[in-house]
């Protein structure tokens, strides 16, 4: 082995043994990398390139990277070898022939300029969230403070906060712009000074999710800190080792009062600060602040000190519930399990489903009803989903992995029967095993 040079081969289980903390190598395109020291500096965050620590890491470095050849001059001096020529170009027996044609749909899709954005798309979303913004000030600017017109005052509020936070999700993915750093500066515009987030926080966090969707211990938006139990394999672990944090056979309804109302104003609102503070991110504080500045100077002279607070938690309560809706039914109901090392699109596929097109359902859900679409292609703009999610479900069909299509209706009950199933397996094993 001459790691020095770069010239060293390895096989996949030498590469498989360099998985812990202080000691990480990956692979993209057959070559060798040792990402031991890089993975503190990594710009997305040391968690989600940890996630693929002796794995082969080619999909995902493509899926989430603008500009390949820009982020190959970091990759060059942590080259230490490539594979074996004996090796296979997928490592656990991944099946190679759908590794290959998704990888021909991705360079279609290049091809095809379906990962060019629109600008007028986005401007004018931008600007249907100023108006409601602007109408929801004006409303109590002209016609005053009645409970009702608070009341409707929030409802728009509430609209412009939820569709803030669809939008602050196409920057974080940088599918806006053509280079990362303006999607990076818009990006911090949009989640802090019209939500009150901060970017490092949501993005570090969201990558993780996307990089190994629904898996235990990597995808943070599965980690419920025992509140409850989910999937089908969790519970039965809970149950077996007699853990009760909660009551979870009535997790179903205790969902109701402590997911919708609670996750984000609340859940969110403290580690939003306590990242921020935790990790001296002044830049991101100063721009959640600038938010809560421009809300209480506007709100302050109807409502006091006091009533402003009301009306932003009023709002962030509202905007919880369709916030945690929309986007547990498309993660939540599906497989969840450990690192079980499935290629690109198998592994999004098994964690994913969609929600039934319609003009409604690609508003109401900032086109994460075609959440496929997107976990497959990040960095793609939302309003091109639509011309690739043909191509996607043939290439499921003909490699025979599944593709779900439910109606929101569906969408939403189905959340619901999971987390009953769920509770019903942990009880079975907490009583029986």
């Amino acid at each position: 082995h001459h790691e020095c040079c770069g010239s060293a081969v390895y096989t996949w289980e030498e590469v498989q043994r360099h998985s812990h903390r202080g000691d990480q190598w990956l692979v993209i395109d057959r070559k060798v990398y040792n990402i031991t020291q890089w993975a503190k500096r990594h710009p997305g965050g040391i968690r989600v390139i940890s996630h693929f620590a002796g794995e082969d890491a080619t999909e995902a470095f493509s899926a989430f990277h603008l500009d390949a050849n820009f982020v190959r001059k970091f990759l060059k001096p942590l080259l230490i070898g490539e594979l074996a020529p004996t090796e296979p170009s997928q490592d656990h027996g991944k099946n190679a022939a759908l590794v290959q044609d998704f990888q021909a749909l991705r360079d279609h899709v290049e091809r095809e300029g379906l990962l060019r954005a629109r600008l007028l798309f986005f401007s004018l979303y931008l600007g249907h969230i100023l108006l409601l913004e602007a109408l929801a000030l004006g409303l109590l600017w002209v016609w005053g403070t009645s409970w009702s017109l608070t009341l409707l005052c929030s409802l728009m509020l509430a609209t412009s906060q939820a569709q803030a936070g669809w939008l602050q999700h196409d920057y974080g993915h940088l599918s806006v712009c053509k280079k990362s750093s303006w999607n990076h500066k818009l990006h911090k515009f949009v989640i802090g000074h019209l939500k009150g987030a901060s970017a490092n926080w949501w993005n570090h966090r969201h990558f993780q999710h996307h990089a190994k969707p629904n898996v235990f211990r990597k995808d943070p938006d599965i980690n419920s800190l025992h509140v409850f139990v989910l999937g089908d394999t969790q519970p039965v672990e809970y149950g077996i080792k007699k853990l009760k944090y909660m009551p979870y056979h009535h997790q179903h309804q205790y969902f109701f009062l402590i997911g919708p109302p609670l996750i984000v104003p609340v859940f969110f609102n403290i580690q939003i600060f306590r990242t921020m503070f935790s990790q001296r991110d002044w830049v991101d504080l100063a721009w959640s602040m600038s938010f809560y500045l421009r809300f209480f100077c506007c709100y302050y002279p109807f409502f006091g000190f006091f009533g402003s607070v009301a009306l932003i938690s009023f709002v962030r309560f509202l905007e919880s519930h369709w916030f945690v809706w929309v986007t547990q039914m498309n993660h939540l109901p599906m497989e969840m399990d450990h690192e079980r090392h499935q290629d690109w699109l198998t592994m999004q596929l098994s964690a994913t489903c969609n929600i039934e097109q319609s003009t409604f359902n690609d508003w109401f859900s900032g086109h994460l009803n075609f959440q496929i679409e997107h976990h497959l292609f990040p960095t793609m703009p939302r309003h091109n989903y639509h011309l690739v999610a043909p191509l996607v479900r043939a290439l499921c069909e003909k490699h025979g992995v599944p593709y779900q299509v439910k109606t929101l209706k569906k969408g939403m009950t189905d959340v619901v029967r999971s987390l009953k199933k769920s509770g019903d397996l942990w009880l079975d094993a907490y009583l029986h095993k």
